[in-house]
């Protein structure tokens, strides 16, 4: 997309998650993608006009390329996904030739198009805590926005006002690679004047770690066996010299795996 000229959309629903606006083609056909970028689970495309095609793939939406009538494999990170045209809601013509397939079942996906003063105002972005591999995301910035928070550690971490873009499955491998329970409260990583304490630093760590090791492992969603503890209920924690066995509890409706061991 970026680089090329949208010229043509085309919606084949009304809506996905939410309804599209009145005006999506209007203000998308003829406009050339300046950059896409992400912030949090959201893909930004920066348009010409200096409006911005916010996009969410939800639970199970995925884009695919298509030249003529064969996908376009590009990249290291293409996993094969739906292929029911059934599915396929939204489709961008390029002037590349390129026509870009949006396929969403169970349509929890969202797209969007706002302008520039909607990229701070936004209902979806403005909310939206640190980046977890900026820079500016250390022990310090992760015990601000734990400072007085009643939630558990597990769900702090899963709050997009906290750390945006940090998924459950990464919660799960980042507090085991910290060492921390997930059921632990997540304001005892601050002192009361908002300073870290130790395992504050250890979880910042983590969980950079862990995104970059998924990043260069390219982890697929499912059936990865290179997870320390995510869907390994049962087997023995891999932490060296740990007797633990990983546990299988259920937080504000989402699996959780922690060796209640280890993690304290």
């Amino acid at each position: 997309m970026e680089g090329a000229r949208i010229e043509r959309v085309e919606t084949r629903r009304a809506d996905l998650r939410s309804p599209f606006p009145a005006d999506f083609v209007a203000r998308l056909q003829g406009q050339r993608v300046r950059a896409l970028r992400r912030r949090a689970k959201y893909l930004l495309a920066d348009l010409e006009s200096g409006d911005t095609l916010l996009m969410h793939l939800g639970m199970s939406g995925s884009f695919r390329v298509v030249k003529g009538r064969k996908d376009a494999v590009q990249g290291d990170f293409y996993f094969e996904r739906s292929r029911l045209d059934v599915h396929d809601h939204v489709l961008f013509t390029m002037s590349s030739g390129a026509t870009i397939v949006f396929n969403d079942p169970r349509r929890f996906g969202q797209m969007d198009v706002i302008d520039a003063a909607g990229l701070t105002t936004n209902r979806s972005l403005k909310s939206l805590g640190p980046e977890p591999l900026d820079r500016a995301f250390n022990a310090s910035a992760l015990a601000r926005a734990l400072k007085g928070k009643k939630t558990t550690l597990k769900a702090a971490l899963s709050d997009q006002r906290v750390v945006a873009g940090l998924g459950n499955i990464y919660v799960c491998e980042a507090l085991h690679r910290a060492g921390l329970s997930p059921k632990r409260k997540a304001s005892t990583l601050a002192m009361a004047s908002g300073e870290p304490r130790p395992g504050a630093a250890a979880l910042a760590d983590a969980i950079q770690a862990v995104l970059k090791d998924a990043i260069a492992r390219q982890h697929r969603y499912r059936g990865d066996d290179r997870f320390r503890v995510y869907d390994r209920e049962g087997q023995r924690c891999p932490r060296r010299g740990c007797p633990g066995t990983i546990k299988r509890i259920v937080q504000a409706g989402r699996s959780t795996f922690f060796c209640p061991v280890c993690q304290r």
